[in-house]
């Protein structure tokens, strides 16, 4: 244990976010650069380096976290970043978008204030990036295979680094013009510049992974075709069908996915757009969807000039505080408030959308909802409760509903589907198609980042195990693992 007293001297601190009316007129980071040097070696000293460290279950990559928080409090930077790259590839973006799993099972948590391992987390590879700890790592030698990863996301990109490092000759294949996926696209420059992305990418090209962009399986190349070019092939394509909200007036101008919002704001970043062809400025936007996706979409809203943001949600409230069907060390449902909600706007639960209504030219005006309450396990409208507010922009955040079928991905791999919709796997992530193996969203469903990670590293054993008759790459998780998780 770092400090034995430490759990009990010092308070929970994390990193302090920029003034509100300071980052609404920008795009970058929210938090207060270096805010985190002065206190995170003693945050770290809270950790209590438990004889059962329930953390490491409650992380779907089994990160080390007493270990490296131990070389974070002495401030053995090198150290403490060679045990958190030991089980994560990519923790600048976990430590940025992870909800932190690890802090609901952290056993102090019991009783008081978690350990702030994300903060640590971030700390310590922030701290690696700038010190030059992280370098590129080719493999020793080759091994004369090839392998494609369809789609450069978190779990392509983790399954692409494994594979790459073991000595495979690895191509990452994007249908975006860069690489990065959702990281890229879906999350906002607030919650994460894309340098961070940049960098991870020139050290991959340095280990030897080949990306290809604009490339779309199925459309710009033939899966067939593919598949008889490499020796195995890694399907990271994500769950990218968004739900949708089949009501009167869904096909108004103005009403559109979260995923067609939130990529256009990001390309206006990149220096690609002027302007985003969807834009909130001067709007009143409601966003459907009280998720993380949701929050960005909120955030972007505000950075756009929004004349009001209100964020509709069709179940009750979260407490604030565990629910006994939730306990320790489970990870809770809880009222939580983004960086995005600090910025303002109107967040309203127990309601359900009943149509939206136009203007003579067909753009959404107005927003009709009612009130609703849980019957079985089922919502149910509250008559008198029907009313509307104004929207001129309305985002589609309510998640996703699995791979998409009508990509000819699917059929020209002739892959099946389990009952959710995702593409069905064994306990190697190997598909029914001999040499073709899925990992992350497009086999597990949407999901977190960190179970991303996981399941890019454990598919990338599996291939590897495949290619070469055994492997000695970590596999954290099953694909049936769902231990502490929603």
């Amino acid at each position: 244990m770092a400090d034995p007293k430490g759990f009990l001297t010092t308070g929970r601190e994390v990193a302090q976010t920029r003034p509100v009316g300071e980052r609404v007129k920008d795009w970058n980071e929210v938090y207060v650069p270096g805010s985190l040097l002065p206190i995170i070696s003693k945050q770290a000293g809270r950790c209590m380096d438990c004889g059962i460290p329930f953390c490491h279950n409650g992380c779907p990559l089994g990160n080390l976290i007493p270990e490296w928080n131990d070389y974070a409090y002495r401030e053995d930077w090198s150290a403490a970043s060679e045990r958190l790259h030991a089980t994560n590839n990519f923790p600048e973006f976990t430590g940025r978008l992870c909800p932190a799993p690890c802090e609901s099972a952290c056993v102090l948590g019991i009783n008081q204030p978690a350990v702030t391992i994300k903060n640590v987390e971030v700390s310590i590879i922030d701290k690696a990036w700038d010190s030059g700890d992280v370098t590129p790592q080719p493999p020793e030698r080759l091994s004369g295979k090839t392998v494609a990863v369809i789609g450069s996301g978190p779990a392509g990109l983790a399954a692409a680094q494994q594979l790459t490092r073991a000595g495979h000759t690895v191509a990452v294949y994007e249908r975006a013009d860069r690489i990065g996926g959702l990281l890229r696209y879906g999350i906002p420059e607030f919650k994460m510049e894309k340098s961070h992305i940049n960098r991870r990418i020139e050290q991959m090209r340095a280990e030897g992974t080949k990306f290809r962009t604009e490339m779309e399986i199925g459309r710009d190349i033939d899966a067939a075709k593919l598949r008889r070019r490499y020796d195995a092939v890694v399907i990271a394509a994500g769950a990218t069908v968004s739900r949708d909200l089949p009501v009167p007036g869904r096909e108004l101008n103005g009403v559109h996915f979260a995923m067609e919002y939130l990529p256009l704001a990001n390309k206006v970043q990149e220096g690609d757009l002027t302007v985003s062809p969807i834009t909130a400025e001067g709007k009143h936007v409601v966003v459907i969807g009280g998720g993380d996706t949701g929050a960005d979409c909120v955030g972007t809203a505000h950075r756009q000039g929004a004349l009001s943001v209100t964020q509709l949600e069709i179940m009750p409230r979260p407490g604030e505080d565990r629910n006994a069907n939730q306990p320790w060390p489970t990870f809770p449902m809880l009222y939580k408030v983004t960086s995005a909600h600090e910025e303002g706007g109107e967040r309203v639960y127990s309601v359900s959308t009943t149509h939206f209504e136009g203007d003579e030219d067909g753009n959404v005006q107005a927003l009709h909802l009612v009130e609703v309450e849980f019957k079985d396990g089922k919502p149910a409208q509250k008559p008198g409760t029907e009313r509307s507010i104004p929207a001129q922009l309305v985002t589609l955040a309510m998640g996703f509903t699995g791979t998409d079928q009508a990509n000819s991905l699917v059929q020209q791999f002739g892959l099946e589907l389990d009952e959710r919709g995702n593409v069905a796997r064994d306990a190697d992530y190997a598909t029914n198609v001999g040499g073709v193996f899925v990992a992350g969203d497009a086999g597990r469903g949407q999901s977190l980042i960190v179970w991303a990670i996981a399941e890019g590293r454990s598919a990338a054993r599996g291939v590897d195990r495949f290619l070469t008759g055994a492997s000695a790459l970590p596999a954290p998780i099953r694909p049936t693992d769902r231990a502490l998780m929603v």
